[in-house]
């Protein structure tokens, strides 16, 4: 059975009451429990944190185990080079996510410094997100 380590950043506790227009209505848990239908055959597991350094430590506690991690750092995305290290640091292939299309917000946004470490990146799909990312990381060799 694979298994898929989903990390969720600052802010993405809120989904489905923060920002609507931007992140819809419905929170996570939710979507992950429709998604785990998708998906029987692999091991989803799910983490969120407010806090940057438990982020890494999620990252390293799972990167060597795990055959893929699914990483929405929110904010942190633009802000972190200690979140891209640990990326570069585990051997499992991480796929950034985001829910909103970043190229179309504030051009803070429009800068990852976690997509160069990362595997490749899925943005603007909605909570749909996550679900091409895992599609991905099951393709990957």
């Amino acid at each position: 059975m694979k298994r898929i380590q989903i990390i969720n950043g600052p802010n993405l506790n809120l989904l489905g009451k923060r920002e609507p227009t931007v992140y819809g209505n419905q929170d996570f848990e939710t979507y992950l429990q429709e998604v785990k239908k998708l998906f029987p055959e692999i091991q989803l597991d799910y983490f969120q944190s407010n806090t940057e350094g438990a982020l890494i430590d999620k990252l390293h506690e799972t990167g060597f185990t795990f055959d893929g991690i699914l990483l929405n750092a929110g904010a942190y995305t633009h802000t972190s080079i200690a979140l891209a290290d640990a990326i570069r640091s585990i051997t499992a292939p991480v796929v950034e996510v985001h829910i909103s299309n970043v190229f179309q917000r504030e051009d803070y946004r429009h800068h990852s410094f976690l997509s160069e470490a990362c595997k490749g990146c899925i943005v603007g799909f909605g909570l749909d997100s996550y679900r091409l990312a895992i599609e991905a990381i099951l393709h990957f060799e």
